[in-house]
């Protein structure tokens, strides 16, 4: 019986690796019993940042890792396309619906049991037991975190990371939004509603975003926020224009009303199926929530807008991976202690499952008495735990798949696009050679290929 602790993304994926291959699962999930700042409610895989998944194209590197767990058989990616909503040339999902849909696949499963507690210390496995799974995610409680710091020599590293808000649908002014996708190339009528700005609006966005009143941040004297999830008024404070070249550029779209480029723009992505929640696209933040009732009300369409949902910050925790861990995602000095998801030093939903997936397959093969193994280079699923286990450990901070984490090929196109569709014609190739040889049944013996 493997034990894995934390029902979120990285957890799920992994108990369902395992018990597909006729091995018994303990999973721990300290809610309800105990909750947290950011959760709403006591489901498995519950998202809290985003609906997002992010690209869902080949020529993506997300796209690329998404779709070698498809091949894989993860059942996060399973339930997000039976979940999904609009967004254009993402996948997102309607987050009720999918931690739902999680939450009954592992429920159902006679291999799983769930088990509602607090694990307040880490249970260390000796030679001959069974593996454990950490999978707490960047909310780990104080006890343990304290235990897992113990475990892995030195403090933890950590970052702040912010939650963007969501609005009621009924509260828009649908005559001042209009609905497109960037060069209206993923659907006809288009999957965002577009706040068009002027120049004035954007100013006195700008204004208020920098003069506005902050919630404080304590246990550390200095906030350290990932850069691929800044606070909106954090990047206004980088200058006047850094908004209007990041999450608000308005290239690729023309306001219907004007026959021109507005000069900012915010995106609204549908946040459920039913589509009465709209989140705000990239505008995470951690202003006090009277300041972002008043400071969201500047933007267009949102003059009325009443929010289901106010953004917020938390604390992520996360082990310096480069020095714990090995590519095959357990510990160089604890074999049989795995670390997946957010706290092994990852970033991002999908990159959280993958390390799950792969987590899962090796503590199989511990059981079984069989190498761990890791997925070649070439794919998405393994340059990102190869990227886990030989980053520099200095400063070290989690990162989103990329194709930068990919060996380049021998001879490749001159086109970006296509470059990145060869890389991914390589890497599904190399994913099906690897799965052939190292995704064996329970009962069957077999030496993997190490890549």
């Amino acid at each position: 019986m493997i034990q894995i602790v934390g029902g979120g993304l990285a957890g799920s994926e992994a108990a369902w690796q395992i018990a597909a291959r006729g091995i018994s699962v303990v999973l721990y999930e300290m809610r309800p019993v105990r909750t947290t700042r950011v959760h709403k409610t006591d489901r498995l895989a519950e998202l809290v940042c985003s609906n997002s998944f992010r690209g869902a194209k080949l020529e993506n590197a997300v796209g690329l890792l998404k779709e070698e767990m498809r091949r894989l058989g993860s059942l996060i990616m399973k339930v997000a396309g039976a979940t999904s909503v609009p967004a254009g040339g993402a996948l997102a999902v309607d987050r009720e619906l999918f931690a739902k849909g999680v939450t009954e696949a592992i429920e159902r499963n006679p291999l799983i049991e769930v088990r509602r507690e607090e694990v307040s210390r880490l249970p260390v496995p000796s030679d001959n037991s069974s593996p454990v799974i950490i999978a707490t995610g960047p909310l780990t409680s104080s006890s343990l975190s304290t235990d897992i710091a113990e475990l892995v020599g030195q403090e933890h590293l950590y970052f702040y990371d912010a939650i963007s808000p969501v609005v009621m649908a009924d509260s828009i002014d649908r005559e001042k939004v209009f609905r497109a996708s960037r060069w209206d190339t993923d659907s006809s009528e288009g999957d965002y509603l577009n706040c068009p700005f002027n120049r004035y609006e954007y100013q006195a966005l700008y204004e208020a975003l920098v003069a506005a009143e902050l919630t404080e941040i304590h246990d550390f004297d200095q906030a350290r926020f990932f850069e691929g999830c800044l606070p909106v008024e954090i990047m206004a404070r980088r200058g006047p224009d850094t908004l209007r070249f990041g999450p608000m550029k308005p290239i690729g779209l023309t306001d219907p009303k004007t026959g021109r480029r507005p000069y900012a723009v915010v995106q609204l992505r549908q946040d459920n199926i039913a589509a009465d929640h709209y989140s705000l696209v990239g505008f995470q933040t951690q202003l006090k929530w009277g300041e972002q009732r008043r400071v969201l009300r500047m933007i267009p369409g949102l003059e009325q807008g009443e929010f289901e949902r106010f953004g917020m910050i938390h604390r992520n925790t996360y082990i310096n991976a480069p020095t714990v861990l090995t590519a095959a995602w357990h510990m160089r000095e604890h074999p049989r202690i795995f670390f997946a998801g957010q706290i092994s030093g990852v970033e991002g939903y999908v990159e959280s499952a993958a390390s799950g997936l792969i987590a899962g397959l090796n503590a199989v093969a511990v059981v079984q008495g069989r190498p761990v193994c890791v997925p070649p280079r070439t794919t998405a699923i393994g340059a990102l735990g190869h990227y886990v286990a030989n980053a520099e450990p200095i400063n070290y901070q989690p990162t989103n798949i990329a194709f930068g984490l990919i060996p380049a090929l021998d001879q490749p196109p001159r086109n970006k696009r296509e470059r990145r569709q060869a890389i991914s014609k390589r890497a599904l190739r190399d994913l099906a050679e690897w799965s052939h040889n190292v995704m064996v049944k329970s009962d069957e013996k077999a030496s993997p290929v190490f890549s």
